[in-house]
């Protein structure tokens, strides 16, 4: 048994750059340090935490595995003694210049111990649509890759506990990147992710169940909080879904600090009732 924090944090509102970044790492601090308080062994930032979600913002605000917000992420989980799985930031790599939508993961003592770069990037185009009752329903069209390039790996981490798989947002449209994630042991995945108005309500709690459903293991998904003001307003609504499907914690739209307790006793048995994983057909499929 251990202790699971994601942190649904707002993103600061101020224009320039450092003292935005100012900002929300503040606001990100004080979940973390909530979540070690309280208990958490491990505490989760959402996508983009520390960066407007929007294409014209990704290069200005990009940092390299070398840049300030990594190493504070790695002092933070190594003075308070807790996983921390970064979220994600706009990482540039400093040999390519090549933007990427990456995660960075640290052990109790700060080392770097995994780092997850998008490998499926949102790419949409969802038209407007007229509902029954006459009213219009916002699409959204988004192009991540004219900023970022896709990751080419699936990232798993191991800790005192389990193997954790570290995917990201629209990762999760690809059931078999979690299959594979789930076949080379991981029992527990992390997404960092910020589904929008239009496929947050149609799709978020329906994907993380399936997910955690189809592979028997817990899923935890951490999003920012809701800005109405912002150019992207996300979803919000982080949860934690277990092996049988349903969810042991589920956020509304504000920001909080939200957290479950992960028993892996539950996972094996969920397992040894129910052997989905035992009775797969690689032969024909």
């Amino acid at each position: 048994m251990f202790k699971l924090a994601l942190c649904q944090t707002l993103g600061s509102p101020a224009s320039d750059v450092e003292q935005n970044k100012k900002e929300t790492f503040y606001t990100a601090e004080k979940y973390i340090r909530q979540a070690a308080a309280e208990g958490a062994d491990f505490a989760v930032l959402p996508e983009m935490w520390n960066c407007p979600y929007s294409n014209s913002y990704f290069r200005e605000y990009a940092e390299t595995e070398k840049g300030p917000t990594v190493a504070k992420m790695s002092d933070l989980a190594k003075e308070l003694g807790i996983y921390l799985i970064g979220g994600t930031i706009p990482e540039r790599d400093e040999e390519s210049d090549k933007l990427y939508n990456t995660c960075f993961a640290f052990d109790r003592s700060g080392n770097l111990i995994g780092r997850h770069r998008k490998a499926h990037l949102f790419d949409i185009d969802i038209k407007d649509r007229i509902l029954a009752d006459g009213t219009v329903k916002k699409g959204i069209t988004f192009y991540e890759s004219k900023s970022f390039s896709a990751g080419d790996d699936i990232t798993i981490i191991d800790t005192e506990f389990c193997k954790v798989g570290i995917a990201i947002c629209f990762d999760i449209r690809f059931p078999e990147f979690f299959r594979k994630m789930v076949l080379q042991g991981a029992k527990l995945i992390i997404l960092p992710a910020a589904f929008n108005m239009t496929t947050g309500p149609a799709h978020w709690d329906l994907s993380i169940r399936a997910r955690a459903l189809d592979n028997q293991i817990f899923f935890a998904a951490a999003a920012p909080a809701r800005d109405e003001s912002a150019p992207y307003r996300a979803y919000g609504n982080s949860c934690v879904a277990e092996p049988f499907g349903s969810f042991i914690a589920h956020a509304d739209e504000k920001e909080c600090l939200l957290m479950a307790e992960i028993d892996l006793e539950r996972l094996d048995l969920v397992r040894d009732e129910l052997p989905l994983l035992k009775s797969l057909r690689p032969e024909i499929y």
